[in-house]
């Protein structure tokens, strides 16, 4: 018991180590910058977590019930989705940049009031589903891509299917944490940046640019193996 104690405990850990990852790095800084104070790029990171978590879980219990492993063409396609992920986040942050840092006009609600505006990072809706949409998108992205390696762990630490879905349960959780504390550190250099526009929209173009180079990097050999495989 106590060993599995520890186990399940050390999904935990390793949960909030994976909030560290470059690819989740690059892909919540594009959309932390846009939100300068440190409580809301905690809660855009939390959002990134849940909907890691919800990938994980989902399909970490489908394998485990079928007592199957993510074949490698299925993992490399995810990886390959968040490599894609990544170059639009990059993209849409040099944009937003060369657009001077402001939004398109976006509908929507104060009480039964509904209206349409430029969005800027002044204006924020703490229960809004727009602004918890993309972060959890990302972290449904990032969930699938990492799936079959978390189960692999996961059966490989526990004695059984439902002390493996536990683990995954802690280690999600520990993502979400990770993730939360990290992006709400961020924030802080952020908030200040923010006080000046030049230096705050030279950091977008930064980030932005950094996803990029990311998502390519990380797509060519993946391109290629795919290529390679589906030829022979």
């Amino acid at each position: 018991m106590l060993a599995l104690i520890t186990s399940c405990w050390l999904g935990f850990l390793i949960g909030l180590r994976h909030a560290l990852d470059p690819d989740h790095l690059a892909a919540v800084s594009t959309l932390v910058v846009e939100q300068p104070k440190r409580w809301r790029a905690a809660f855009l990171g939390a959002w990134w977590g849940v909907g890691h978590s919800v990938a994980l879980i989902a399909a970490g219990a489908l394998l485990l019930a079928w007592r199957a492993q993510l074949s490698q063409r299925w993992a490399q396609m995810f990886e390959l989705g968040v490599s894609v992920m990544l170059i639009g986040l990059g993209i849409r942050s040099l944009l937003r940049r060369s657009l001077g840092g402001g939004g398109s006009p976006a509908p929507h609600a104060h009480g039964d009031r509904v209206h349409s505006h430029r969005v800027d990072a002044g204006h924020f809706h703490l229960r809004s589903w727009t602004v918890a949409r993309r972060p959890f998108l990302v972290g449904l992205v990032h969930g699938l891509a990492g799936t079959g390696a978390i189960t692999a762990l996961a059966l490989a630490s526990m004695p059984n299917a439902i002390a493996a879905l536990a683990y995954i349960a802690l280690f999600a959780l520990g993502s979400i944490g990770g993730m939360a504390l990290l992006t709400g550190v961020a924030g802080i250099p952020i908030e200040r940046l923010a006080r000046r526009p030049a230096a705050h929209a030279t950091v977008i173009a930064c980030v932005g640019a950094a996803s990029l180079l990311v998502g390519v990097v990380w797509a060519a050999p993946i391109v290629g193996h795919l290529f390679a495989s589906g030829s022979g």
